[in-house]
């Protein structure tokens, strides 16, 4: 059986099926990326003999499309007029503190944003469609970041804590369709083992099949290619440090894949009976963003930074062990974004779970295993 990585990636795949095949659908969602810690293997794909080649007349197609977030199979369907979409888009704000390791959902997650909050903390908005797990989190509230971050996605369903209650309004006007424990709060609940803040958290497929109007995922401006493009230089680590926070990943090449450590320790996910697992990327993003003060603060006179993610500004792609350099470019609130050369080319992702940092551009980001310095500019 062809795993995703081993899927050829396009637009779209039309697969011709031998009239010898069963007739029953086979499983719809397209397996994650392994989370174990084990090295990933892929299957030979065995040659076809010319008598297996079905006929055009004996044999229906099958379409198979590629979700946008993730550039891997969504969906396989017998007759292409029974395809009902893509899947809806949610958004869930997650803290990102040692208190909430493990968390729960971050490894499923289509992409994970990680953005600067009061005191040099950070948290992570992360991005779900492929998979919606039952349970995410801890959960924590909103920062007026997320309202221009989550435009480009619709009306995606987004969940979170809550608010201070002057940013109520200005989340009240946002597109995104509200699931907070302030509007369903019966789809949130305590978890006794751990200590609060830390132990709040969402019942995510059962606020969705509640919620009216969320967006079907779209294109947002990636692009994805299994083979890796031309220009990069090695690059085995980026290390990311805020006042209060870090993040780093690190090149697994047995994998192929960035491991995850967030604020020093390996960020890790929680496993009902079989001990902890731990996250993983297949494409890091730095993304260099200006911050600015925002007119909000908490209640001990912490502000909370605006970070702008509409405009244009520069960006390090990290796949496959290699850097590359990039721009990127976000004309306006319901565009999205995308990621480029300097003469303009896009620059694919590794098909799989992305993570983006929105990073101050005013700071500096540790590399190891390139030539070049943290800040060197895209035209040297």
């Amino acid at each position: 059986m062809l795993t995703p990585r081993s899927l050829l990636i396009g637009v779209a795949i039309v697969v011709l099926v031998s009239s010898c095949a069963p007739s029953t659908p086979t499983d719809m969602t397209a397996p994650s990326p392994p989370a174990s810690d084990s090295p990933s293997t892929s299957s030979p794909t065995a040659a076809a003999s010319d008598s297996a080649i079905p006929s055009p007349t004996s044999s229906p197609s099958v379409a198979q499309t590629l979700h946008p977030l993730t550039g891997l199979p969504y969906i396989e369907l017998p007759r292409p007029a029974a395809f009902a979409g893509l899947p809806q888009v949610l958004a869930v704000k997650i803290d990102n503190t040692r208190n909430a390791q493990p968390q729960v959902g971050v490894e499923v997650a289509d992409l994970v944003y990680v953005e600067e909050v009061e005191y040099g903390m950070t948290r992570l908005a992360a991005i779900f469609s492929t998979t919606i797990p039952s349970r995410i989190g801890p959960v924590r509230s909103a920062r007026i970041t997320d309202i221009d971050l989550l435009a480009q996605y619709g009306s995606p369903a987004f969940a979170f804590s809550g608010a201070q209650r002057k940013l109520w309004p200005a989340l009240a006007d946002a597109p995104f369709i509200d699931v907070s424990a302030n509007k369903v709060p019966q789809d949130y609940s305590r978890d006794s083992t751990r200590r609060a803040p830390y132990n709040y958290f969402f019942d995510a497929a059962t606020a969705l099949t509640q919620a009216d109007g969320v967006s079907q995922v779209k294109d947002v401006g990636f692009t994805f290619s299994q083979a890796v493009p031309t220009g990069g230089s090695p690059a085995v680590s980026a290390e990311l440090t805020w006042p209060s926070s870090t993040l780093k990943f690190q090149y697994n090449g047995g994998r192929e894949q960035y491991a995850v450590q967030l604020n020093g320790e390996r960020a890790s996910f929680e496993r009902v009976g079989q001990g902890e697992g731990k996250v993983w990327a297949d494409t890091a993003v730095i993304q260099f963003v200006k911050q600015t003060q925002s007119a909000y603060f908490d209640k001990g006179g912490g502000n909370t930074p605006h970070v702008e993610t509409i405009g244009s500004g520069k960006a390090m792609i990290l796949r496959n062990g290699q850097l590359f350099n990039s721009l990127w470019s976000r004309p306006d609130s319901q565009s999205g974004t995308t990621f480029t050369d300097t003469a303009g080319n896009p620059i694919p992702f590794h098909p799989g779970h992305t993570w983006i940092a929105l990073y101050n551009k005013d700071r500096d980001v540790t590399l190891k295993g390139v030539q070049a310095t943290p800040t060197q500019s895209l035209d040297n």
